[in-house]
C-alpha cells in the first residue's frame, strides 16, 4: 500500500469524521490498516504460524522429552508447549514492532501519510502496538491449536491464555517501538536481540524450570516480563491457577503502559525533528 492509498483507507475511517466519537478510539484507521495489509498475506502467514511450532513441539518435545521424562510433575511436551506460547508472542510483537513498524515509518512513509489525517503520533503508536499484540495472538493461538492436537493442553482454563498472549504481545510491542524510536537502519535491532530478548528467552522458564538456575539469574528473570507471561500461561494450560496472577498481571500492566508512553514520547520528538 502506498502513501496515497494509506491516507484514502486512514480517511474513510467512520473514526475520522468531523464529529470524532472517542478519542480514544482514534488508533483504530491504524489498527485496521496494518490488517487489510496482512489479510493479504493471511494465509502464507497462518501456515508459517503452524508449521514451525509444530517442528517445535515434535522435535524438542517428543525428542528431547524422551531423554527429560518429567518436569515439574508434568511432560516435557506439556511444558515446552506452554513456554513457545509465550515466547512466540514475544517474538511476533518484537519483530512486528521493530522491523515492520520501521519499514512503515521510515522506509515507506506511511506514518507521514497517517499523519497527514487528523491522527497524531500517539494515534499511530498505539495503533501499531495494539496491532502488533494482535498479530502476537495469532501466532500464540496456533500453537495452542498444535499443542491441543498433540494432548499438551488440559481442558478449558487454556482458553484464558489469549487474554494473557494480548497483554504479553502489547507489552513486547511497545518494548519494540522504544527501540524502533532510536533506531537509523535495521542492524541496529540486532543489538535489541542479542542483549535483550536472546537472554529472556533462555532464562525465563521457556525451556527448562527457572528454579534450576542460579539465584542471580532468577533475580535477573523475574524482572523480565517473559517470566511472568510464562508464570501465568503454564498453570493455565495445565489446568490450574496461575500462583500469584495478580502480581505477573501487574508487570506486565507496568511494562506495556510505561514503555507505550515512552514510546509516544521518543517517537513524537524523532518525527518532529
Amino acid at each position: 500500500m502506498n502513501k496515497d492509498q494509506a491516507v484514502s483507507e486512514t480517511l474513510r475511517s467512520p473514526l475520522l469524521t468531523p464529529r470524532l466519537r472517542a478519542p480514544v478510539l482514534r488508533w483504530v484507521p491504524v489498527w485496521q490498516r496494518n490488517f487489510r495489509v496482512w489479510y493479504k498475506l493471511a494465509i502464507p502467514a497462518i501456515l508459517g504460524n503452524f508449521g514451525e511450532p509444530l517442528l517445535y513441539l515434535l522435535a524438542l518435545g517428543y525428542g528431547l522429552g524422551s531423554l527429560v521424562g518429567a518436569v515439574q510433575d508434568m511432560p516435557y511436551l506439556v511444558f515446552l508447549a506452554s513456554g513457545i506460547v509465550c515466547s512466540s508472542t514475544m517474538v511476533t510483537a518484537t519483530f512486528e514492532g521493530m522491523y515492520s513498524a520501521y519499514t512503515r515509518m521510515e522506509v515507506q512513509k506511511t506514518w507521514d501519510a497517517m499523519l497527514a489525517t487528523p491522527l497524531d503520533i500517539r494515534d499511530v503508536v498505539i495503533g501499531e502496538a495494539l496491532w502488533a499484540s494482535t498479530k502476537s495472538v495469532f501466532s500464540g493461538a496456533a500453537i495452542l491449536i498444535v499443542a491441543a492436537a498433540l494432548g499438551a493442553v488440559a481442558g478449558w482454563m487454556a482458553l484464558l491464555t489469549l487474554p494473557v498472549m494480548l497483554l504479553t504481545g502489547l507489552c513486547f510491542a511497545a518494548m519494540a517501538l522504544v527501540v524502533t524510536a532510536f533506531a537509523r537502519n535495521y542492524d541496529f535491532f540486532l543489538y535489541y536481540y542479542t542483549l535483550l530478548v536472546t537472554p529472556m528467552l533462555l532464562a525465563s522458564g521457556v525451556f527448562f524450570p527457572l528454579q534450576h538456575m542460579p539465584e542471580v539469574i532468577q533475580w535477573g528473570a523475574h524482572i523480565l516480563p517473559l517470566t511472568h507471561a510464562v508464570e501465568l500461561v503454564r498453570p493455565l494450560i495445565t489446568g490450574t491457577a496461575p500462583h500469584q496472577p495478580v502480581l505477573h498481571l501487574l508487570v506486565l500492566i507496568g511494562y506495556a503502559v510505561i514503555t507505550i508512553v515512552l514510546a509516544v514520547r521518543l517517537i513524537r520528538r524523532r518525527l518532529m525533528n
